[in-house]
């Protein structure tokens, strides 16, 4: 891993930006995930690529939370090939189930050296992408199965060290509402346009080295179901690829196996320009993840162009 620690819980690297993690797809989202599994392998005495439970079963650092927030200056779809960054990633403790990690991803020289709460929270760099992950131990509970996962923590794992987070920044409580409501919002705004689409598991493409539905094509899947809309609504690829996403936030719920045909309801308030976007979605009947994007545009036609 190249990067350097800062303290017990801060780890910094500045990274080159390569084809296999930029683009309009989930390549830079995988990019993060492997930043938040190295940071926690490199600050708390466990093997994240490689943990095993009491009983020797594998355990896997898995998403549960994930949100970007990105500003029109510096977001995710605007990297492209040679860009360089500088990434700081702090960990924050929750016990021997969880890790809350932070990254801060700036330019090179662009002052990523700093995670504090009270900074990251305000979002305020426009220049920069905040990145906050709450991941949880959990292993299969039948063998070959990627339904009903549970919680397992790998021997060794070492977070007393870490600090706690402030309350009033925990996590819980907004993935709790999602998790309940079935969106991030506060309040749904009035006026929806919904589209319902079927989406297969392919086996292809969709799952990672262990055979689980990858964290990021969650964020994959979520973005061909947009997609959906966006042609149903008549408008462009070209507009859709121009697309700035300033916030998404994304609850993963559970997991599903290959070929599994899953439901997707994509909700949408707001007129070209300026929109928000609400994805549920569901494995037979059960909800696995929930996502809410606020997206822009950059100029130019929105419709038809």
């Amino acid at each position: 891993m190249n990067a350097t620690r800062l303290d017990e819980s801060t780890v910094t690297r500045t990274a080159l930006v390569t084809p296999g993690m930029c683009g309009p797809n989930s390549l830079f989202a995988g990019q993060l995930g492997d930043w938040t599994w190295e940071t926690v392998t490199a600050l708390c005495d466990v093997n994240a690529f490689d943990a095993r439970n009491e009983d020797g079963s594998p355990t896997y650092l898995s998403f549960y939370y994930f949100r970007i927030k990105a500003g029109r200056d510096m977001h995710v779809n605007g990297l492209t090939f040679g860009d360089r960054l500088d990434v700081t990633s702090r960990l924050f403790g929750f016990g021997s189930e969880s890790i809350l990690a932070l990254h801060k991803v700036s330019p090179v020289g662009g002052g990523a050296l700093a995670v504090e709460p009270e900074e990251f929270y305000r979002f305020d760099d426009p220049k920069a992408v905040y990145v906050e992950n709450f991941n949880r131990w959990i292993t299969r509970s039948a063998p070959g199965s990627n339904e009903g996962l549970v919680k397992s923590s790998p021997v060794g794992f070492r977070h007393d060290h870490l600090p706690r987070l402030p309350d009033a920044y925990s996590p819980r409580r907004v993935y709790n509402h999602a998790r309940s409501r079935l969106t991030f919002l506060d309040a749904v705004p009035p006026d929806r346009e919904r589209l319902s689409v079927d989406y297969r598991v392919d086996a292809s493409r969709d799952l990672n080295g262990v055979g689980l539905l990858y964290f990021a094509s969650y964020f994959s899947i979520t973005d061909w179901a947009l997609l959906q809309l966006w042609r149903e609504r008549g408008r462009s690829t070209e507009s859709y690829l121009r697309r700035v996403v300033l916030d998404q936030q994304l609850c993963y719920l559970g997991n599903a196996d290959a070929d599994a045909v899953l439901r997707i309801d994509v909700d949408a308030w707001g007129s070209p320009g300026d929109e928000l976007f609400n994805v549920v979605i569901k494995n037979h009947g059960r909800t696995i993840a929930v996502s809410t994007l606020h997206v822009v545009s950059t100029g130019g036609s929105h419709d038809g162009a």
